[in-house]
């Protein structure tokens, strides 16, 4: 059943998604208790409002978000703050908005890619190491074994704040969606 997302919901999301951008823009990490507060909104208020039903949409939102975002985490090509922030997301706007705000963030997040890595001239580096990271991974290995580089904490990696893309791609999923 695919219910619109009650009001509460829908300022408690841009609180935490617009919070979470502004600390990642600024410091580059998104603090504990602003995700853990995005979690604790997202099963409270919808549990208040939808009951066990709404439980429900939250646990599957914040599990839905783990298991599309635990993995990328445990390649290292993801920071822990913002799968956390993808839990809390997942926790407020249920399964159903939580694949639409991902999409959102994977495509405008892969433009914000596709521009860094022209801005800085990395063209080849980069595809390089995309066929690094996917001959790694076929063969079960983590890529950032084989080059340290590959790992997002590496001075060498392109630094992009996602927590900052993640904040943009709900907005604009809830815009889109006609919600905002």
């Amino acid at each position: 059943m695919n219910l619109p997302m009650p009001l509460v919901l829908k300022m408690a999301l841009v609180a935490v998604v617009i919070a979470a951008g502004v600390y990642d823009l600024r410091t580059r990490k998104i603090p504990n208790w602003l995700t853990l507060s995005g979690v604790v909104l997202g099963l409270g208020f919808n549990t208040l409002l939808l009951h066990s039903h709404g439980l429900a949409l939250a646990m599957l939102g914040l599990g839905l978000s783990l298991l599309v975002y635990l993995p990328l985490y445990a390649v290292r090509g993801m920071g822990a703050g913002d799968v956390k922030l993808m839990a809390a997301i997942g926790s407020i706007a249920g399964p159903q908005s939580w694949l639409g705000i991902f999409l959102a963030t994977a495509i405008l997040g892969g433009v914000a890619s596709v521009v860094l890595v022209l801005r800085r001239g990395r063209v080849h580096e980069t595809m390089s190491n995309l066929a690094t990271i996917t001959g790694e991974l076929m063969h079960a290995r983590m890529p950032f074994e084989k080059d340290a580089g590959l790992d997002m904490h590496s001075g060498r990696a392109l630094g992009l704040p996602h927590g900052a893309v993640i904040a943009a791609g709900t907005l604009v999923f809830l815009c889109l969606a006609g919600v905002a």
